[in-house]
């Protein structure tokens, strides 16, 4: 692992021994490179968390920075619209029971105690935080708790922000709003900040510098298209009998919703919600942060607890007359940012993408010599054959996310449910997976339901579009 460490380093910096890296006042950085290009590694080097056996890394910061260490940094990862999973981390309303716990913190409590109380005003101030202080810290919007977090970050006076995938879930306006706060700390605070990021799309214009990060092995990802797209269509059409909990005849209606409402605390999500999707339909969901996309998905997945509570059929059955989860998620393939935060299950990626066979997050039953054959196939088709036998929780995050999105498709479901299936991926993956899910929508019988915030991540087979409003 350190030689494999030294030679990424090496390649990021592209210069010989020793490594030298110059970090000056005034600079405002973006570290740009592929998935599992070595980002993070550099991270690790500037936070000293990582050494280069044999080949000692110096920095060379300019004199007021001389005294820059690992405690003066602060890192904040996002891998998804709510932040990273840790101690700190609470599930989205969507996950939660119906009422609210008493116990589950504001963000106000959090903030309490951190930091000397004229730097917390001027905070409060700058990120327009009063009106959230006395909210439960699960009810705020994306784009109020990326704020928090990184207030709270800052109540610890670093000389260094680095924020990894800083953009990542946010609609286009949060995007604007978080950029020019950005550059506003950076033009009046004594702030470097650091993002780290896998596309160019989103870089802020207080941007000064940009670190570029190379990967030594690139694939061909075009060479292989007309194999994958073979592949995926020689795949057996499955039967459907009558009687089965799957809708045997084609076209069937697969989801109604009936004047639903959706309400946590005093906020509504969803509001006299109706919407029919049939058998064939590729839906584009979109809308701004809190519009309600992701609690919708929840819903038909059987993972709201208010589900139940709601006027709704899927698959042809009423939602609530005697259906088991298992009948429902035996017909879908998913994948979600939140499901990326909560698999922390040490496994390798080979068993990742076996788990669902099983609809299972982690892997509890052994799936015999076909079944782990076809998540071999399923990690071929995306271009991750290589890392079945690697940890799961040592792969990078977009190699994560690609094992996840093998999983989603792994039991040939019938509805696939993409929720920003794209978070996190550089170019190359993104258009391997868009072309997957173009090729594997296009079979007789699959229907598919996908969100994201960027109009160039839906393939062009979409056929329908829904658009959510936030009350």
């Amino acid at each position: 692992m350190r030689r494999n460490l030294r030679k990424k380093v090496q390649s990021i910096i592209k210069i010989g021994n020793p490594v030298n890296l110059c970090l000056q006042d005034g600079q405002q950085i973006a570290i740009v490179g592929d998935n599992a290009a070595g980002k993070t590694a550099l991270v690790n080097i500037l936070m000293g968390r990582s050494r280069l056996p044999g080949n000692p890394v110096s920095y060379d910061f300019s004199p007021s920075a001389s005294n820059m260490v690992s405690d003066n940094i602060r890192y904040i990862e996002f891998q998804d619209a709510y932040g990273a999973a840790g101690a700190n981390y609470y599930h989205q309303l969507r996950w939660n029971s119906v009422e609210i716990d008493e116990e589950t913190p504001t963000a106000g409590e959090l903030l309490q105690g951190v930091g000397d109380e004229a730097l917390r005003e001027e905070l409060f101030t700058l990120f327009n935080l009063r009106p959230v202080l006395d909210k439960y810290i699960i009810t705020l919007s994306s784009g109020e708790l990326r704020k928090f977090h990184i207030a709270r970050a800052l109540l610890s006076k670093p000389r260094v922000l680095i924020l990894d995938n800083p953009f990542i879930g946010l609609d286009a306006q949060t995007r604007d709003q978080l950029s020019d706060l950005l550059g506003r700390l950076a033009a009046s605070w004594k702030l470097m900040i650091i993002l780290v990021m896998s596309r160019w799309e989103v870089m802020p214009t207080f941007i000064n510098r940009i670190i570029p990060v190379d990967d030594v092995k690139q694939p061909d990802a075009i060479s292989r298209q007309d194999e994958i797209r073979e592949s995926i269509l020689s795949l057996p059409d499955k039967e459907f009998p009558k009687g089965g909990f799957y809708p045997s005849e084609e076209g069937s209606c697969i989801l109604k919703f009936n004047n639903i409402t959706i309400r946590y605390d005093t906020r509504t999500i969803l509001k006299d919600f109706s919407w029919t999707v049939h058998e064939g339909e590729r839906w584009a969901i979109t809308g701004q942060n809190g519009a309600g996309k992701s609690t919708l998905l929840s819903l038909v997945c059987a993972d709201n607890p208010q589900a139940y509570a709601c006027d709704m059929e899927i698959f042809g059955h009423k939602r609530g007359t005697g259906e088991s989860i298992w009948d429902i998620k035996k017909h879908i393939g998913y994948v979600s940012p939140e499901m990326h935060r909560s698999y922390q299950k040490n496994i390798t990626a080979l068993e990742v993408v076996a788990s669902g066979l099983f609809d299972t997050v982690g892997l509890y039953m052994h799936p015999d010599s076909d079944q782990l054959e076809r998540s071999r196939w399923w990690m071929k088709i995306f271009q991750i054959e290589d890392l079945a036998s690697r940890s799961y929780l040592r792969l990078s995050s977009g190699e994560q996310r690609l094992c996840l999105l093998a999983r989603a498709f792994v039991k040939d479901p019938e509805l696939l449910i993409l929720d920003e299936p794209m978070h996190g991926l550089d170019y190359k993956n993104m258009y391997i997976v868009q072309k997957i899910i173009y090729i594997f929508a296009s079979r007789s019988r699959k229907t598919l339901l996908m969100v994201s915030h960027y109009a160039s991540e839906f393939p062009p087979c979409i056929n329908h579009k829904l658009e959510l409003v936030r009350f």
